[in-house]
């Protein structure tokens, strides 16, 4: 009697506890907000670096982010460690309950945004990050974000394989793979293939490994990570919209428009009517980085992010990793051993990059059967395909990684007017909502040409 009494009194003292009020969130629910914010990530790092790619081009002279400026991406590392977090948090949730293969998409998806860190920053708060024991968080190193990432990505396959999952990942709150098992298993393959193939500048760098993981990734562009549903619109959609509202934004760079209307390469790329506009001259021109705008924004002079292009349409998917971007990373491991195999990825890479776009096939093929594209595979070099790349990973983060690994040697590609640096800028300072909170922590950077530890 006395134990039953106080439980009663205990259930009765107990007022502040709303059962209908969960303090934790369901593994579906941080399913749908985790896969939403992974594809929203690659949109706001992408924003932030590809003025350094040189895809974009501020419409105003002597623009920090254009010229190698201090710019402070706080938005971006926000929004990366507060996805991060909902991830840590789904992946300790579903292990209590044997949710394995919520388990293994977390990880996935948390091994995304370390390479984020990894590719951006460098060091960066990880395995003492997400706990209220430490709000200053010490910084991991950045190689071992790194393999850190390669580690979770194995031991998300793992997870994924396991069939004894006490909970089946939700179809309709998986925003990336619509909970098919097999295809985020492809993604977490595609994505260690990426992280590997960007270690070709040091002695661990291993073709073989990444071939193995090619083989178990895409196999067609059915199988891409992408984000088609969003709050309202897809954010490079709203970037077109905030343009067209003269809030100036989206504006092509001059290099990567002359990369695609024939003053690079003397052949005309039918991608770009699909990505842009023509100018009021009936051509396509874009804005020098670091130069600024030729008029005042309102009468089109040069092409933009339009409300109607592949890219910035209201439901265009965000990519995450695709099928063409596997081919390119095919023919970049290939070439020095196998130039007919590395000959087809290439010209794949490109065929399957018109079609996800929707070029008509007969301008597709013109495109590449012209001499300077069809190049045969003893003449093709890393050169020819890493511009093609380039032009196919248009917005796309993993463009800078190429880029400096590349060393920025990209046909045409040239320092922006003005720029403050001597040469090509290799990496981003750390943002000012990290310094003012985690400041003793924070690695001083000196100097934005100093190189990651992959970029050596």
């Amino acid at each position: 009697m006395l134990v039953a009494g106080l439980t009663s009194c205990e259930k009765f003292l107990d007022v502040n506890d709303n059962p209908n009020s969960p303090t934790t969130a369901p593994l579906t629910g941080l399913l749908g907000g985790v896969t939403y914010m992974t594809g929203m990530n690659m949109y706001y790092a992408g924003n932030q670096v590809s003025y350094y790619t040189q895809y974009l081009a501020s419409p105003n002279p002597g623009s920090p982010i254009d010229v190698y400026d201090l710019v402070d991406a706080s938005t971006t590392w926000t929004n990366i460690y507060d996805n991060m977090t909902d991830l840590y948090d789904m992946d300790n949730m579903a292990a209590e309950v044997g949710a394995t293969h919520y388990q293994g998409v977390s990880k996935i998806m948390m091994a995304i945004h370390l390479s984020l860190l990894n590719d951006i920053w460098g060091d960066a708060p990880y395995s003492k990050a997400f706990t209220l024991d430490n709000p200053t968080p010490p910084y991991d190193n950045a190689q071992d974000l790194f393999n850190n990432a390669l580690s979770l990505l194995d031991e998300g396959v793992a997870l994924l394989q396991n069939s004894n999952t006490t909970v089946a990942l939700s179809n309709t709150l998986d925003l990336i793979h619509k909970g098919d098992v097999n295809a985020w298993i492809r993604t977490a393959y595609a994505i260690k293939a990426r992280l590997l193939n960007q270690l070709s500048k040091r002695p661990e760098y291993n073709p073989t490994a990444i071939l193995q993981a090619l083989s178990n990734a895409y196999q067609s562009s059915t199988h891409d990570a992408q984000l088609t549903t969003f709050n309202v619109r897809n954010p490079w959609a709203q970037v077109a919209v905030n343009n067209a509202g003269l809030l100036l934004d989206g504006w092509l760079s001059k290099n990567f428009v002359d990369a695609m209307n024939g003053t690079t390469f003397g052949v005309f790329d039918p991608r770009l009517p699909l990505i842009t506009n023509l100018t009021k001259f009936g051509d396509y021109r874009g804005t020098p980085n670091g130069g600024g705008r030729v008029g005042d924004g309102t009468s089109n002079e040069e092409s933009v992010l339009t409300t109607t292009g592949v890219y910035s349409s209201t439901n265009s998917p965000l990519f995450i990793a695709t099928y063409f971007e596997m081919k390119f990373i095919e023919a970049e491991v290939t070439l020095p051993t196998d130039p007919a195999r590395a000959y087809d990825a290439y010209l794949e890479g490109i065929r399957a990059h018109m079609d996800k776009l929707g070029v008509p096939a007969a301008e597709r093929d013109d495109y590449l059967n012209h001499p300077d594209v069809a190049v045969g595979a003893g003449n093709l070099t890393l050169q020819r395909i890493m511009d093609e790349k380039y032009k196919a990973m248009f917005l796309h983060p993993g463009t800078w990684t190429d880029a400096r690994r590349f060393d920025y040697q990209y046909t045409g590609f040239q320092l922006p007017l003005g720029a403050v640096l001597p040469t090509y800028i290799r990496r981003m300072d750390y943002p000012s909502v990290e310094k003012t909170r985690n400041g003793a922590n924070v690695p001083a950077v000196s100097d934005l040409t100093s190189r990651l530890w992959w970029d050596q």
